[in-house]
């Protein structure tokens, strides 16, 4: 605890006093530019991997960024904060943005290991979609490949129930939002986005600029088979 008070202090001492007129402006209202939805794991840092100020972006964490579809769950927080984000802030983008090494994932694809946390064991069920995948698509030989690609399928389902929501049908219709499916590789610091084009994620450092996936998701093309190459061997990571 006292790590963050000292954190405190730090703040108000040097951020916050270099920025007075940035936080005088915000005092007032919001205009964030964009919604960002992902895991509440401590290394995915939203504002840190962006490189953004206080402001620009509108939140939402939870265990395995998961966005209960509109018919399951239509009063979750997740789909009012949505609702609000998209019918009152007016964001014109959406991400969604999964990682590697993901615990949420890794539990989904064992379930036995959530006997004792039956709350968490019921959260992850607006992700039994993704495991349904996984398992009829996918032969992985490793924990690794088969967290990996679980995380990915989870933004392409989570970015279906995204869909459903009211609020982004409605935007999507006028053209008002785009919907964007990431992974955060958190041992490169890479982030990578779904190209609906190629059906697979891409780095956003290549030089050609990945596709919006805001019409419609299609499935990655490297199904049925052997796991796929991992996206992260290309020619950036050499």
């Amino acid at each position: 605890m006292e790590k963050l008070i000292q954190g405190i202090h730090r703040f108000r001492e040097t951020y916050f006093r270099s920025n007075t007129e940035l936080f005088s402006r915000l005092s007032k209202g919001q205009n964030p530019e964009a919604l960002f939805i992902t895991c509440s794991d401590s290394r995915v840092v939203p504002d840190l991997i962006t490189q953004t100020n206080p402001g620009d972006l509108f939140v939402i964490r939870n265990a395995g960024n998961l966005i209960p579809s509109h018919l399951s769950a239509p009063d979750s927080g997740e789909a009012a904060t949505i609702e609000y984000a998209v019918g009152v802030l007016k964001v014109r983008d959406i991400i969604v943005c999964g990682h590697t090494g993901c615990g949420a994932m890794h539990a989904l694809m064992n379930p036995e290991n959530l006997e004792h946390l039956p709350r968490v064991k019921d959260w992850l069920g607006h992700a039994w979609t993704t495991r349904e995948i996984v398992s009829k698509r996918y032969r992985c030989e490793t924990p690794e490949a088969m967290s990996r690609v679980t995380a990915e399928e989870n933004v392409l389902v989570q970015l279906t129930h995204l869909r459903s929501h009211p609020s982004v049908s409605a935007a999507l219709e006028r053209g008002d939002v785009k919907l964007h499916g990431w992974m955060f590789k958190i041992e490169t610091g890479q982030v990578f986005a779904y190209d609906p084009v190629a059906g697979q994620f891409l780095s956003t450092e290549q030089p050609a600029p990945y596709q919006d996936p805001a019409a419609v998701v299609k499935p990655r093309q490297s199904l049925p088979g052997p796991e796929p190459e991992p996206y992260w061997t290309a020619s950036m990571d050499q």
